[in-house]
């Protein structure tokens, strides 16, 4: 793999999806704070201020969702129904350098993303006078990208062997069964049947324990995890990031065109 081509197609993909004009959530996210912080007050009783730092970080968590899923299951496979993918690997250009690229240019757009919303809702906390830990903060927004990072090479595996509609309803469907697996399994264990309880431990285990890297209710309560338990998640979500672009570059490797 070459790093100079690998960046190349990283940053023609940043400024791609860039001048799709992306941005522009960051625009609604400003609305919708707005809107949270008017409203939240009149309908919560002494509860506003955990509601609107809740509320702003799971609105980053959404936008940043559509962001890696919407154009993540696009990057190959538009290239693959355009034919402009013959074009790109003609040239000495390799399949892994492709996919590698794809994601880091993709991940770059996300995390620009989350920095600009970040500062609208540490802003937004300001202005409305609530109290916040911005180390706390900090480190739920860089989990909140490692997440994202991760649902970007989940859309990318199901971009390079299927249908961009399929590979966008199966990501979001990861996404939502990653956030509940373990739910899934505890249930799994009260049904007291051995076949449902393994396969309930077979998706868990299989699946991304996503729970792992979503560190927002922690961060409203102030109860985040020890530093070793951090240290140990963050190895889970690079450790997962990494299988997903291996195998999407096995697969993206099998394809002929």
């Amino acid at each position: 793999m070459n790093v100079g081509r690998t960046l190349t197609i990283s940053t023609n993909v940043f400024w791609e999806v860039i001048r799709d004009r992306v941005l522009y959530l960051v625009g609604f996210y400003a609305v919708l704070m707005g809107i949270a912080i008017q409203l939240l007050p009149e309908v919560a009783a002494n509860t506003e201020d955990r509601m609107i730092a809740n509320f702003g970080l799971a609105g980053m968590s959404i936008l940043g969702l559509i962001v890696a899923v919407f154009v993540g299951t696009g990057l190959i496979n538009k290239e693959i129904e355009k034919r402009t993918l013959l074009i790109l690997l003609a040239k000495p250009i390799s399949r892994v350098e492709l996919v590698i690229g794809k994601h880091l240019g993709l991940s770059a757009v996300i995390a620009v993303l989350i920095t600009l919303m970040t500062s609208l809702y540490l802003a937004s906390l300001q202005f409305s006078q609530i109290q916040y830990s911005l180390v706390s903060i900090a480190i739920a927004v860089l989990y909140l990208l490692l997440e994202l990072s991760l649902l970007t090479a989940v859309a990318l595996v199901l971009s390079v062997f299927t249908s961009s509609l399929l590979a966008t309803l199966i990501s979001f469907s990861v996404y939502l069964m990653g956030h509940f697996s373990r739910d899934m399994v505890e249930l799994g264990k009260l049904a007291d049947n051995v076949q449902i309880e393994r396969l309930t431990q077979g998706i868990y285990l299989v699946l991304p324990d996503l729970a792992r890297l979503d560190l927002k209710n922690q961060v409203v309560y102030g109860q985040l995890p020890d530093p070793l338990t951090l240290l140990a998640n963050a190895g889970y979500g690079l450790f997962y990031t990494a299988l997903l672009l291996i195998l999407a570059i096995l697969i993206f490797w099998q394809r002929e065109f």
